[in-house]
């Protein structure tokens, strides 16, 4: 499952973290569409807006489907062929799509077949772990460099700062009946959890499975380009991408950010358990405490291309699993690569 993210990264900052190389290997950054309705947010939820890529051809036929646009969409897809007025009448969630059925639901399969694929943007994600007592949320992210929030690496051409976490997504448009604006909306794939976060679940979050859930991580611009580019990878191809990922690292927060009206740094702030779910000033977050306090000084929104580095309290080793890739290659009538052999305790 994915119910909660967090994409602070002022508006410039984040085009140029999305910088990718065309055909021609020159660096480019992506074409920012209604770059006016973004707002940068450490507590972001299913039915708000968010930043995601896609093929620039799905808005320029003559385009070529390796060129990207950086674009706002509201989390939730709409189907194109929903015939209600609002679409706040759709009777079922559609935040989150499981891999092994996305090609079968027709929420999501028209959309998927005909290459509407995107890449959803974020800093990382929350999961909350069932404990004694209540939740015990946590953030989920890509591993950083030491440089990754320098303060000095903005004025460089080549983006230095925070590695978003691009998760493998949906879009579809829907217009209301009649006259009124097409509404571009998007659902983010979820595969089995890795090893590694599946502890994060104290109980089954997929009916039926008894397996947890995470989004589908797209690992590598390589990876990001073979999803996006439709017209050049075909379904069969972009599915075998979904699968999970262990290249993550986590930590735990407050629970300040259980309460989705919570939109501060403090969402993101690593804490120490041990400590009540109070942060600490240990070795590991002093930074993190120091910068925290100057940024309630002022906006929110003000500083959220200062976020400091932090060190993940786990280190994570690669455990390879079945995914729900050969799921998908059955329906589409070839035969998916060979699972991994489960790891023997």
């Amino acid at each position: 499952m994915c119910g909660r993210t967090a994409c602070s990264l002022a508006a410039d900052n984040l085009r140029r973290a999305c910088a990718y190389r065309d055909r021609r290997g020159q660096q480019r950054e992506p074409e920012w569409v209604r770059r006016e309705r973004y707002q940068p947010s450490y507590n972001k939820g299913p039915q708000s807006s968010g930043p995601v890529l896609l093929s620039r051809r799905h808005l320029h036929q003559d385009a070529d489907s390796s060129e990207r646009v950086l674009m706002d969409m509201r989390w939730g897809l709409v189907p194109s062929w929903f015939k209600q007025d609002n679409p706040s009448k759709l009777q079922f969630n559609t935040s989150n799509c499981r891999s092994d059925t996305m090609l079968s639901k027709s929420s999501y399969k028209g959309a998927l077949l005909k290459g509407k694929r995107c890449v959803v943007l974020a800093d990382g994600f929350y999961e909350w772990q069932q404990q004694n007592g209540g939740k015990q949320p946590y953030f989920i992210y890509f591993p950083q460099t030491k440089d990754a929030m320098n303060k000095e690496t903005e004025g460089d051409e080549e983006w230095k700062g925070w590695r978003l976490l691009t998760m493998a997504g949906i879009f579809d448009c829907w217009k209301p009946p009649g006259e009124g604006e097409m509404l571009y909306t998007y659902t983010i794939i979820t595969v089995d959890a890795s090893k590694d976060v599946s502890f994060i679940h104290h109980r089954q979050v997929r009916a039926g499975t008894g397996v947890a859930g995470m989004p589908a991580i797209l690992d590598g611009d390589e990876a990001i380009r073979k999803w996006l580019d439709f017209a050049e990878v075909p379904t069969q191809e972009a599915v075998k991408l979904i699968q999970p990922t262990e290249n993550i690292v986590f930590h735990p927060v407050s629970t300040f950010v259980n309460n989705i009206r919570n939109n501060t740094p403090e969402c993101v702030a690593p804490i120490e358990l041990e400590a009540k779910k109070e942060v600490k000033a240990t070795p590991c977050n002093k930074v993190m405490l120091g910068w925290l306090k100057s940024s309630q000084e002022g906006s929110p929104q003000k500083k959220e291309n200062d976020l400091p580095k932090w060190t993940s309290q786990f280190i994570h080793s690669p455990s390879p699993k079945k995914t729900s890739a050969d799921v998908l290659q059955q329906w589409l009538g070839k035969q998916g690569q060979p699972a991994a052999k489960k790891h023997k305790a």
